[in-house]
């Protein structure tokens, strides 16, 4: 899986003013929940097409980020988290064992 590392705002609001399709993971690098969705996503990573963009945030680093995310796309917080958004609009959103590449995909 080619995770892109979301670490600042900038990048927060390109994803945000740019119409590209990309997908949010926000991962909790202390919950055991968030480490098993973030592996099923990278064993499924076959479904994945080419030249999608995967956004990995650690929220616990990055905290006001995930805050951001929550308030930009009008989504509650909720950690494990992915979302896939098209600029201002979040097109998928899901959390927990509700995560799943094969539903993601679809919107990709």
């Amino acid at each position: 899986m080619n995770w892109i590392t979301l670490s600042t705002l900038d990048q927060l609001n390109t994803i945000y003013t740019e119409n590209e399709i990309v997908v949010l993971f926000k991962h909790s690098t202390r919950c055991p929940v968030s480490s098993m969705a973030k592996r099923s996503l990278e064993f499924e990573k076959k479904l994945v097409p080419a030249g999608a963009k995967f956004y990995y945030l650690d929220l616990i680093t990055y905290r006001s980020l995930s805050n951001k995310i929550a308030e930009l796309w009008e989504v509650q917080h909720e950690s494990p988290q992915i979302l896939v958004v098209k600029g201002k609009t979040c097109l998928y959103n899901a959390s927990h064992q509700e995560i799943e590449m094969s539903e993601l995909t679809k919107f990709l």
